[in-house]
């Protein structure tokens, strides 16, 4: 079964109490003020869907953004939220396709076997004409046994030996940052690529606030010469929208596909790091 879900899937599995309902909204980078998604929440949301605030279910025990945190601490975590083992997951976010798919791949990294994405998201739902509520969800507690997929998860000397051996490492920054033409986010880095990366910028899978079917990103992925056959390692700013290209590759029918969780925020301030730019 593909990971997106309809809102009327969703909508006749509402009163399910197996089926977990988790807002995954992050908030965009670069803008200011920076937007409180969690009151956005709070004023609209599926009904009885739990708020998934990937910035604090990540390790903060390390400086790098977003990373995994440890199985312990993701099973107490979904466990208070009332993500059970069996639970069936719809992960969604408030517009647009940035960030639910971090949290999809989060969940099943760590083991949950029934795991989708709501495809338009809360925007899909509210334009159907379904109900929404505001304010908080207390969810019943669960049990969660969380159990780390390292095939799933590339950390820094992996991503070194990948690119030595000229494997698909594909990039979800923008193309600028990609090239080395524009900054990055954050201070201190510089921008650019990794050696033999393919710039794949997130933002090219997404058409009308929805990632775009199965047959256009087979051919956006074949139009960058990526084989989806052979194994391939995501990477971006975060973390975040290299899970966007993850799962446009699932979607795509690619069946070996891996984060490197650290990406450009770690690699880059590695000294050893070769960093190309693009004329």
């Amino acid at each position: 079964m593909t990971p997106l879900v309809s809102a009327e899937w969703l909508a006749a599995r509402l009163q399910d109490p197996d089926t977990i309902i988790l807002d995954a909204t992050l908030p965009p980078v670069g803008v200011t003020p920076p937007i409180n998604t969690y009151n956005r929440y709070l004023d609209e949301h599926i009904p009885n869907a739990i708020f998934f605030d990937i910035e604090e279910l990540s390790d903060h025990s390390t400086p790098l953004p977003h990373m995994l945190p440890t199985p312990e601490a993701f099973s107490r975590s979904m466990s208070a939220l009332g993500v059970g083992d069996n639970s069936t997951i719809v992960v969604y976010e408030q517009e647009g396709v940035f960030s639910a798919p971090r949290a999809w791949w989060t969940l099943r990294t760590f083991g949950a076997q029934h795991v989708y994405i709501l495809d338009g998201g809360l925007s899909a739902w509210t334009e159907t004409g379904l109900p929404t509520e505001s304010g908080p969800v207390h969810p019943t507690p669960a049990t969660f046994s969380a159990t780390l997929n390292h095939e799933a998860v590339k950390n820094l000397s992996q991503l070194k030996d990948k690119i030595k051996n000229h494997q698909q490492i594909l990039d979800a920054r923008s193309a600028a940052r990609f090239n080395g033409t524009a900054p990055e986010p954050r201070p201190g880095l510089s921008s650019g690529h990794m050696p033999g990366a393919t710039s794949v910028p997130f933002t090219d899978l997404v058409e009308d606030g929805r990632l775009k079917p199965a047959d256009k990103l087979r051919d956006l992925f074949l139009a960058k010469h990526v084989d989806l056959e052979q194994p391939i390692t995501t990477t971006c700013g975060s973390g975040v929208t290299a899970a966007v290209i993850a799962l446009g590759l699932e979607v795509a029918g690619a069946p070996n596909v891996s984060i490197y969780d650290g990406s450009w925020a770690e690699y880059a301030q590695q000294p050893d790091s070769i960093i190309e730019k693009s004329s």
